[in-house]
């Protein structure tokens, strides 16, 4: 009998934008499409997550994986630029990074916790801390950059 090694299981614990409901995510299957284990609806990380004030820390902290967040604000012209580069970035990279986005408006807190002066500003964590940061619209190769 031989013994097979198990694959190193990846999680993020995030929150269901339908039902609010918190849902840790075995990354490993993102591409499965994964459905909150509340009301079944589906778990995109594809795309980025939308994080504000009450939902930051605890996806931050819980990711196994690290989480690049685009902090930006929907009058911002250089942040609708980046956008589209942001999108790209969590479909290329789903299961291995969480992607997310905070509206600097909309959370005052976490935005100035983290000092934000600047948008766009991304910055990438890994395990709960900040490693990296880079203010100004990026295009793709760049926001890659900041993954090494």
């Amino acid at each position: 009998m031989s013994a097979s090694v198990a694959p190193d299981r990846k999680k993020a614990t995030i929150r269901c934008p339908f039902c609010q409901s918190w849902n840790r995510i075995d990354l490993s299957r993102a591409a499965d499409r994964p459905r909150c284990g509340k009301c079944s609806k589906p778990l995109l990380l594809d795309r980025p997550l939308k994080l504000d004030d009450e939902t930051f820390a605890r996806t931050i902290e819980q990711a196994d994986v690290p989480v690049l967040v685009d902090f930006y604000a929907d009058w911002c012209g250089p942040c609708k630029v980046m956008a589209p580069v942001v999108d790209q970035l969590a479909a290329a990279h789903q299961g291995e990074l969480l992607v997310a986005k905070l509206d600097t408006d909309r959370s005052q807190a976490t935005a100035q916790k983290f000092s934000i002066r600047g948008i766009p500003t991304v910055i990438l964590f890994r395990d709960g801390k900040e490693v990296r940061r880079q203010s100004g619209a990026l295009p793709l190769a760049a926001l890659e950059a900041l993954l090494k």
